[in-house]
């Protein structure tokens, strides 16, 4: 019964990391990039975001809910796995301990910028340009948000392929080598989108 348990709370782990913590993701760095054509234009993208009907009802149910169980759970399962680098340096090893890791740094991170900015729009901030590039002023807050951008994108990406072989997409040696070549191009693509726009607030 408890393995059974174990086995659904992981499927649910993988499954809502994909749909829709992921795809908030991806939607967050979209937005932020408006910040490469200035000022007037990311100002724009945040209304509208900030604009859409149900906000709150999407923000809770379809964001921070989802959210909250996989960062809790996946606190439970980094702290409990077993990490083998040190006797087997192989490749898919180091992204198995690197994943732990990028969650942790992820956490933390998604916490601070929800601390100081929603959280900072509830008290009656306004959630724009220039807050962000108050923020990005400080030297240390410009590589914290670098580190967690990347770490950000980086669980995204070797999570897709993880959720791939655990959902039993990728069996195959084959498919899981192709796998691991679509995530590298999405890391990538993903990393520069996000530093792009964390450079433009500078």
């Amino acid at each position: 019964m408890a393995g059974n348990r174990e086995f659904l709370n992981r499927r649910l782990h993988s499954l809502l990391g994909v749909i829709p913590v992921s795809l908030f993701l991806v939607q967050h760095l979209v937005v932020n990039s408006f910040a490469t054509r200035g000022e007037e234009s990311f100002n724009a993208a945040s209304h509208f975001m900030e604009s859409l009907p149900f906000r709150y009802f999407l923000e809770i149910f379809i964001i921070f809910l989802p959210l909250l169980f996989h960062a809790i759970y996946g606190l439970y399962i980094a702290f409990t796995a077993k990490n083998n680098v040190s006797r087997y340096g192989f490749f898919r090893n180091w992204m198995f301990m690197l994943q732990r890791v990028s969650g942790v740094i992820t956490l933390i991170f998604v916490a601070w910028h929800v601390w100081e900015t929603r959280l900072a729009a509830a008290f009656g901030a306004e959630v724009n340009f220039q807050m962000m590039a108050n923020i990005l002023d400080n030297p240390f807050m410009l590589v914290f948000y670098i580190v967690g951008v990347i770490s950000a994108v980086f669980h995204l990406a070797n999570g897709l392929w993880s959720f791939a072989v655990s959902w039993g997409i990728t069996i195959s040696p084959r498919s899981q080598q192709i796998s691991t070549y679509v995530t590298m191009v999405i890391f990538v693509a993903l990393s520069i989108i996000g530093l792009r726009a964390i450079f433009a607030f500078v």
